[in-house]
């Protein structure tokens, strides 16, 4: 006689489904968040962990992405809340950041995220929400506690931004040619 297999419970069935879709957009958000590898992959782990406890909460399947991305950012503050950051002397021996960068931190991509990092919070935050995790305004606007009209006037007055920090580079470089 063949061994009998339990069901998974449906709330297990819901969150390995959740799991698989979001993980990669919550990894993309986490890492503009954070700029560093390690700390996004703990940011998603510990997201992750919470809708686990707090999977009940989540009324709307349709909605797990900006709920999520909701827990994501207030795990990212609360780690700087409780974060003592040490302060470390770098001597000539250090390395240089370039001499490992990948290729897709170069050249284009590279100019661009340098020119989104100099964005204020409040326009890169949901400016990588929508481009990074391809959320709407109204998902960008739940997730943020704001109305849909304030995130569109923040991605409005983003992408102006960066059109001028990008323009402004390219009008430099070319004066120098």
């Amino acid at each position: 006689m063949p061994p009998v297999i339990k069901d998974v419970n449906p709330k297990q069935r819901q969150y390995e489904a959740m799991v698989r879709a979001l993980s990669a957009d919550l990894y993309r958000f986490a890492f503009w968040l954070s700029r560093n590898e390690s700390v996004a992959q703990d940011l998603v782990q510990e997201t992750f962990l919470r809708a686990w406890k707090n999977l009940d909460s989540l009324r709307d399947a349709e909605s797990a992405k900006p709920w999520l991305i909701t827990i994501l950012r207030r795990e990212h503050a609360r780690m700087y809340e409780r974060k003592r950051f040490d302060t470390v002397e770098l001597d000539d021996t250090v390395p240089e950041e370039a001499a490992f960068a990948s290729p897709e931190r170069s050249g284009d991509a590279a100019q661009v995220r340098d020119a989104m990092l100099k964005l204020p919070d409040k326009y890169r935050e949901p400016l990588a929400m929508q481009v990074l995790g391809g959320m709407s305004c109204d998902e960008i606007a739940a997730a943020t506690d704001q109305q849909p009209g304030a995130v569109m006037t923040q991605l409005f007055r983003a992408r102006q931004r960066l059109k001028d920090l990008l323009g402004g580079r390219a009008a430099a470089e070319g004066g120098r040619k």
